[in-house]
């Protein structure tokens, strides 16, 4: 959930305009000085090369490296644009914590554990995971453990030095795979990263938490000739503002991305996550391991779920590009599709049936048990709320698993009350 305001989420009526020809001058152009330097660029390049599509407009809004929203701006908490679920109670992360260790003990407790996270926020999340493997020594034993990050943000990788290590980190000149590294509280190595393919091969349990949600798609509409691209151009009848048009001829994307089978009238598509997720899987497959992908979504049933948000606020997508957190849902079933036949996919499942099923309820009277203060008591009961009504986050967020095909094998072959962790993945494990 980016933002609280999420929890009820609202949606207009979006409307159309076929792609028609129009001009932009230079002078209008000009006239932008209050807009956004990415809104200048976006101006000046589909006057030059025509209507770009929807992915190409995220990408320069949110990961543009001169003034890309996830470059230059601090987004998370209460100050920023959106709070996640780390940031609301530590018992998130804790649960979380403890199914990566279930998943290793499934896997056959290999020598060596890498956790990777993919777009790891202000480090809020790792951090509680981390304290879970401080906790749980006796059972990880010598397992040689390290930590490794993929952010592309600047900000947010300092964020993450202060809160696992404080910033006892090193930052690494040049283009070097890794570009920071350090020592967590908890005395494991940690790494950071631009890429997934630079992460040494190895046992990985991989989390994307809110991750796959702000990857760009691409949207396509169902049209009288055939599928069409929805793309971004320059109003005709106000120069200096964007609008969604949809082409009038079919595109590459619109021509490749479409599956046969679909019957919605509106699609979007995220080849971006789809070739993220098939590197996992990959990597589960030939290494071992797990991905844990958590983010809200739908299994191949919604239609237009683009939108933006400033200041826990909905944002109109097109203005102030840059200034704002684009997102869309995610659709669990293309993910799915992408995988391959090489590893196991598991659910979505919703927030609530997955935090229920790893022991929140007992998680949370231990916490109270050792709590005397009112005002934290409350706080706590509060966060829980917040984490699985169905009305808030916990049918909003959704938990999908992929996982190596020998785990479900050797799961078969163990007695019911010595297994870690059901066929499905998702254990009621005691947290006392």
């Amino acid at each position: 959930m980016r933002t609280l305001l999420r929890l009820k989420r609202v949606m207009p009526e979006v409307r159309w305009t076929m792609w028609q020809n129009r001009s932009c001058s230079n002078s209008s152009i000009r006239s932008l000085e209050s807009n956004s330097s990415i809104h200048k660029h976006l101006i000046s390049k589909i006057t030059a090369t025509g209507p770009i599509s929807v992915a190409e407009y995220m990408r320069e809004a949110l990961t543009n490296p001169v003034a890309g929203y996830y470059v230059q701006n601090d987004m998370l908490g209460a100050g920023g644009d959106f709070i996640t679920s780390p940031e609301i109670s530590q018992i998130f992360g804790e649960l979380l914590g403890v199914w990566c260790v279930s998943e290793w003990m499934a896997a056959g407790k290999s020598n060596t554990f890498q956790l990777v996270e993919l777009g790891p926020g202000r480090g809020s999340l790792a951090s509680d995971i981390l304290r879970v493997f401080s906790q749980l020594k006796t059972v990880l034993g010598e397992t040689d453990i390290s930590v490794h990050l993929v952010e592309v943000s600047p900000k947010l990788s300092q964020f993450q030095a202060e809160c696992l290590t404080g910033d006892n980190t090193q930052p690494n000149d040049g283009d070097q795979p890794v570009y920071r590294s350090g020592t967590t509280h908890t005395g494991l190595p940690i790494y950071w990263y631009r890429r997934i393919e630079d992460i040494p091969r190895g046992f990985s349990v991989f989390l994307a938490h809110e991750f796959f949600d702000a990857i760009p798609i691409h949207k396509f509409q169902r049209t009288e000739k055939g599928w069409r691209e929805v793309m971004v151009d320059i109003d005709a009848e106000s120069p200096e503002k964007l609008r969604f048009v949809v082409s009038h001829s079919p595109t590459l994307a619109s021509s490749i991305l479409i599956q046969k089978d679909e019957n919605r009238q509106h699609v979007e598509v995220c080849p971006e996550g789809g070739v993220i997720v098939q590197k996992l899987a990959n990597r589960i497959a030939e290494d071992g391991g797990a991905a844990l992908i958590v983010d809200y979504g739908h299994d191949g049933t919604k239609t237009d779920t683009f939108r933006g948000f400033k200041g826990h606020q909905l944002h109109n997508v097109l203005e102030a590009p840059g200034m704002a957190d684009l997102t869309a849902d995610v659709d669990f079933s293309y993910l799915r599709k992408m995988t391959g036949n090489e590893v196991t996919c598991l659910g979505p499942i919703t927030q609530r049936s997955f935090l229920k099923n790893m022991g929140i309820d007992s998680r949370l009277q231990v916490l109270l048990r050792n709590c005397h203060d009112p005002s934290t008591r409350a706080q706590l009961i509060h966060s829980y709320d917040m984490l699985i009504n169905p009305e808030k986050m916990g049918h909003r967020f959704q938990f999908f698993s992929v996982l190596n095909r020998g785990r479900l094998a050797q799961y078969r072959g163990m007695q019911k009350n010595t297994a870690p962790l059901p066929v499905a993945g998702f254990a009621e494990l005691d947290m006392h």
